[in-house]
């Protein structure tokens, strides 16, 4: 086992929160990556929540964190925007903050599915979803030649009580009556992973994706060539990684398990070189 990680890449939905919760020994095992000189970057699927939202959100459960420890699919899915349809205007199914979020970043949002400019369709997980914003989308995948993205596969979004449908589910719902699959910017796409690790400074071998998803973390950490461990504290189960074509690295009961394994003590270790 190579427990010289420096940069530690966290799911959070399921690796370090359930609901509006932190996992029993995550607050931990948040505190002995920092106390070892190490470093944690959030890479999140859910964008139900900006980097703000996210910040106010650990503060509340007690967990200090910056702006520059968030890499979201919010983040991936707006760089992909501004890059490809930065002149076009994109019908947006989505929570109310993601919305500011890309209109804060110059991006041209509508929510009127009428709007005969529209060129592309942006589908993330939205727990104010509406049957009016499903139509929409089904209508203009059906009757235009419009872009098709959306944020991220999940199929659920871990709750205190068990399980909510995420956006994978709502795309598979679009796809039952539009025949229309989208093209996915988050996990298990590697592009979060690789703006964490230059972000960091760090090198592929110096980091560790950990998550509770074995299609959407731990297939994203694989593909941008770092290893990866598998968190039981979510959607995942151990026979499922175990008969996995592509099994985890490592798998754990809970971040709090893992950190006695990687940050066993509180001694300083050096930075990302």
């Amino acid at each position: 086992m190579n427990r010289d990680k420096r940069l530690f890449l966290l799911d959070i939905d399921g690796t370090i929160c359930r609901g509006n919760a932190l996992i029993p020994g995550a607050k931990e095992f948040l505190d002995a990556v920092q106390q070892s000189g190490r470093r944690y970057i959030f890479l999140s699927n859910n964008v139900t929540r900006s980097t703000r939202d996210y910040i106010r959100f650990f503060r509340d459960l007690g967990v200090e964190t910056r702006p520059e420890d968030y890499i979201t699919a919010a983040y991936a899915a707006i760089r992909y925007l501004k890059e490809h349809f930065a002149q076009s205007r994109i019908y947006l199914l989505a929570t109310d903050s993601f919305g500011r979020e890309c209109r804060e970043n110059g991006l041209n949002i509508t929510t009127d599915g009428s709007d005969p400019k529209i060129s592309c369709v942006l589908v993330a997980y939205d727990n104010q979803l509406t049957y009016r914003k499903i139509q929409d989308v089904c209508q203009l995948l059906t009757t235009r030649r419009v872009a098709y993205l959306a944020t991220n596969p999940d199929l659920v979004c871990p709750v205190e009580f068990g399980y909510l449908p995420d956006c994978g589910a709502i795309c598979n719902m679009i796809q039952t009556a539009t025949r229309r699959s989208p093209q996915y910017i988050g996990k298990p796409e590697p592009a979060m992973v690789e703006y964490a690790l230059k972000r960091a400074g760090c090198r592929a071998e110096q980091a560790l994706m950990v998550g509770d998803r074995l299609y959407t973390d731990i297939l994203c950490g694989q593909r941008a060539g770092v290893d990866t461990a598998l968190v039981l504290s979510g959607e995942a189960t151990r026979a499922e990684a175990e008969a996995s074509a592509l099994p985890p690295e490592y798998i754990f009961p809970s971040v709090a398990e893992l950190g006695r394994v990687f940050c066993p003590g509180r001694t300083a270790y050096r930075h990302c070189s």
